[in-house]
């Protein structure tokens, strides 16, 4: 090298471009299977990550009519622990406005992390999703690691009640053939959930870290042989790499293709909730209105700050919609959204409950929580979570999770309409 620079650009990743050529559109798959890629953002930072919900103020009113009736009803003045946080989550009734979203493929979660989580959902008495490709790659009932049926079985064998709480099965064009869907609803090990009413089908159209790609890992060359078959597989990290990329299709929807999918769904599940996921599109608010017209029970929104098990630096960070924009532009008017995205805490999904979602999703958090404790993480997360949705909730002079709606939250000056979300 001669020293040439060029102050202000980035050269560095110009540089590593230029030393390692396709590798360099990933991040660093050094952390691949140990690290849960996702745009990196968090209050404090800089304006340029920091996303809506994170500039979104919580803003408490001097009247409250609705402590008065809780007073009136309690014979007493309400506080925080009088907050009812029971909701009802794409058709399964919830402890509160919580559930455990898809961790997918990744191999962060195809582990005993998943089994862990499962238990612990179950115990919590919150929905759960298992991802998509489970069965394509850990198989249904797993030899060598936990299978789909593994993850469910976790799930009920844990639950405490019947009452509450659901399984979701996640299904993308990719594991269509493998009939996912038929293979659990006839399994009669899952009967008990399906009697209960506590199963559901989720159709996937896209995720939030990848909007317009299906999904991605990266296998050794055993895998790569075997996958050959089925899905493309590329040596992006040169000849003498011993890792390829493996990349399925997202599927090709239509708002007709969408709404027949759905209604197949319904006809021939007919005791499952039907959910649908949507990547954080431009059309999300014509995608999710045809979801609601077709049956669908829930549509859920992942934001473009959601987490992954791997997907192009690009994606990551500059394709598709942040959460708080996709709330706004879904417009579900009490219909059922639900949404994920860098959930972690209290007062973000309160933020997204006054943007019309009626629960928020647990990812990258609860694979962390089970992964700092597998026996009670996720349940004290949740624990934590809870409070502050207690102390946030009673604090609008609301005493039910249902009941915080747009006057609740503040956004930005000149950002949306927060009085009709």
């Amino acid at each position: 090298m001669t020293g040439l620079s060029a102050p202000g650009f980035p050269q560095e990743a110009v540089r590593r471009r230029a030393r390692v050529g396709a590798e360099a559109v990933f991040p660093d798959r050094a952390g691949y299977g140990a690290t849960m890629f996702g745009r990196s953002c968090s209050p404090g930072l800089s304006e340029d990550v920091a996303d809506l919900l994170d500039a979104a103020r919580l803003v408490p009113p001097v009247f409250m009519p609705l402590r008065l009736e809780k007073l009136i009803d309690l014979g007493r003045e309400p506080l925080h622990t009088d907050v009812d946080l029971r909701s009802t989550v794409g058709g399964f009734e919830s402890a509160l406005p919580l559930y455990v979203s898809a961790f997918g493929s990744t191999r962060v979660a195809s582990g005993d992390l998943g089994l862990a989580a499962s238990r612990q959902a179950g115990r919590l008495g919150i929905p759960m999703v298992i991802g998509e490709n489970i069965v394509l790659t850990s198989g249904y009932r797993g030899a060598a690691a936990p299978g789909l049926l593994d993850r469910i079985l976790a799930y009920a064998q844990a639950s405490e009640s019947e009452a509450v709480g659901g399984v979701v099965v996640q299904q993308s064009t990719d594991d269509a053939d493998a009939e996912v869907w038929n293979l659990v609803y006839s399994d009669p090990r899952v009967q008990p959930l399906l009697q209960s009413g506590r199963l559901g089908f989720e159709l996937k159209t896209g995720q939030g870290a990848k909007p317009g790609l299906g999904g991605m890992t990266l296998l050794g060359a055993e895998g790569a042989a075997r996958a050959s078959s089925q899905y493309t597989i590329e040596s992006v990290f040169g000849e003498s790499a011993d890792q390829f990329l493996r990349s399925g299709s997202p599927g090709t929807f239509t708002a007709e293709i969408l709404a027949r999918q759905i209604q197949l769904m319904r006809n021939n599940f007919p005791r499952a909730r039907v959910w649908v996921k949507l990547h954080p599109a431009r059309d999300l608010a014509l995608a999710a209105e045809t979801a609601w017209r077709a049956g669908a029970d829930a549509v859920t929104v992942d934001g473009a700050e959601s987490g992954t098990g791997w997907a192009p630096t690009a994606f990551i960070q500059q394709v598709g919609l942040p959460l708080g924009e996709c709330l706004l532009d879904a417009r579900a008017e009490g219909r059922p959204l639900l949404a994920s995205g860098r959930m972690w805490e209290g007062s973000r999904v309160v933020k997204s409950l006054a943007l019309g979602a009626r629960a928020a999703g647990l990812g990258r958090a609860a694979l962390l929580a089970v992964d700092e404790d597998p026996e009670a993480g996720l349940e004290r997360l949740v624990e934590s979570i809870a409070l502050e949705l207690r102390l946030l909730i009673s604090a609008l002079g609301k005493y039910r999770a249902a009941d915080v709606c747009a006057e609740d939250v503040r956004l930005p000056r000149g950002v949306g309409d927060c009085s009709t979300p």
